[in-house]
C-alpha cells in the first residue's frame, strides 16, 4: 500500500476512538453531557492538524487541493457515525464500547509500528522521527492532563 494512503488509513484508525469517546460521554448523558461537550471540542481542535497533516501529504505527492482535502476530510468524517453508534451501544451495554475502542487503538498502534516506522527508519530519519515521536507523546499527555 502507498505510503501516504497508509498514513491517512492510520488516521482514520486513529479517529475512530475518538469517535467512541465522543459518543459514550454522549451515551452516558446525565451529568456527563458538560464533559462530553468539551471533549468534543477538545478532539475537534486537535483534529485540524491532523487533518492539515493528511491534506498536505496528499498535496506533496501531486494531488490537487481539491482531492487532497476530500481525503482529509473523510479521515476524520469517521468520528460522527462512530459517536453515534457509541451512544446508542452505551444505552445498551457499556462493555461494546471498550472492546471496540480497544480494536481500534490496537490496529492504529500496528500500522504505525509495523509500517510507518520502519519505513521512515529506511530513508534515513531515525533520529528526526523518534524525536517526533516522543514530542508528540508528550504534547499528547500534557494536553490530557491539562483538560482534565
Amino acid at each position: 500500500m502507498n505510503m501516504i494512503w497508509l498514513f491517512a488509513l492510520a488516521v482514520t484508525i486513529h479517529n475512530m476512538p475518538e469517535g467512541l469517546s465522543v459518543g459514550v460521554g454522549f451515551g452516558a448523558g446525565g451529568e456527563f453531557i458538560k464533559d462530553a461537550i468539551i471533549l468534543s471540542i477538545a478532539i475537534g481542535i486537535q483534529n485540524i492538524p491532523e487533518g492539515l497533516s493528511v491534506g498536505l501529504s496528499f498535496l506533496s505527492v501531486g494531488y490537487t487541493l481539491p482531492k487532497s482535502l476530500v481525503i482529509a476530510v473523510l479521515s476524520g468524517l469517521v468520528e460522527i457515525p462512530l459517536s453515534v453508534v457509541a451512544a446508542a451501544a452505551t444505552q445498551i451495554s457499556a462493555g461494546i464500547v471498550s472492546y471496540a475502542m480497544g480494536f481500534a487503538a490496537g490496529a492504529m498502534i500496528f500500522v504505525i509500528v509495523d509500517e510507518i516506522l520502519p519505513e521512515v527508519g529506511r530513508k534515513g530519519h531515525e533520529r528526526f522521527s523518534s524525536i517526533g515521536l516522543m514530542m508528540g507523546l508528550i504534547v499528547m499527555l500534557s494536553l490530557d492532563v491539562l483538560l482534565t
